[in-house]
């Protein structure tokens, strides 16, 4: 399956709305899709939404294309006083298997896409439905991937420098693209 980016922004649009969040035409404008430059964006990617992102805080939506996964990263740390970005994933619509460091799942929901497994270390499951959440501490190595209906995920977290993020797929760049 492929998925024009525009069709996605309109998927981000529709779901978002259907969760109940009402964007403005510039924040319907400020959607961001990110194939993070694998060029597989139904397979790997993510679109959001970010609301704020100041020096102390940041408040995102995170839609997903069902079965789409986010690759694996960390938020590493940025300076002595600056650990690196804390963040709690709260599931708003769909179901959304995040996975982290930690003894694995071994009847896992997702797998990572086809010919990038050896990208993905961190199989420790978690299954986020609605009102569902799960705090990802600094530094953790994580990824995710939605259901088959897709998935909306709100995030709350310290301050976000995406830029930073480190994927261990040597492959992604994960510049901003709201093209």
């Amino acid at each position: 399956m492929t998925i024009t980016r525009e069709e996605a922004r309109a998927f981000t649009i529709r779901m978002l709305a259907q969760a109940g969040t009402v964007l403005t035409e510039e924040e319907q404008a400020a959607v961001e899709v990110a194939d993070m430059g694998l060029g597989e964006l139904a397979r790997s990617g993510l679109q959001l939404i970010t609301y704020v992102n100041n020096e102390r805080y940041c408040a995102k939506d995170l839609v997903l294309l069902p079965g789409q996964t986010c690759p694996e990263h960390r938020h590493p740390p940025l300076s002595a006083a600056n650990p690196g970005k804390m963040e709690t994933f709260r599931c708003r619509s769909g179901v959304v298997y995040l996975y982290v460091e930690g003894e694995e799942t071994l009847r896992r929901q997702a797998r990572p896409p086809a010919g990038s497994e050896p990208y993905y270390t961190a199989f420790h499951e978690v299954e986020l439905r609605p009102g569902q959440q799960y705090t990802i501490a600094p530094n953790t190595l994580h990824w995710f991937q939605a259901g088959a209906e897709g998935a909306v995920v709100s995030e709350f977290s310290s301050a976000s420098h995406d830029e930073s993020d480190v994927f261990t797929d040597p492959r992604i760049r994960r510049l901003p693209d709201r093209g």
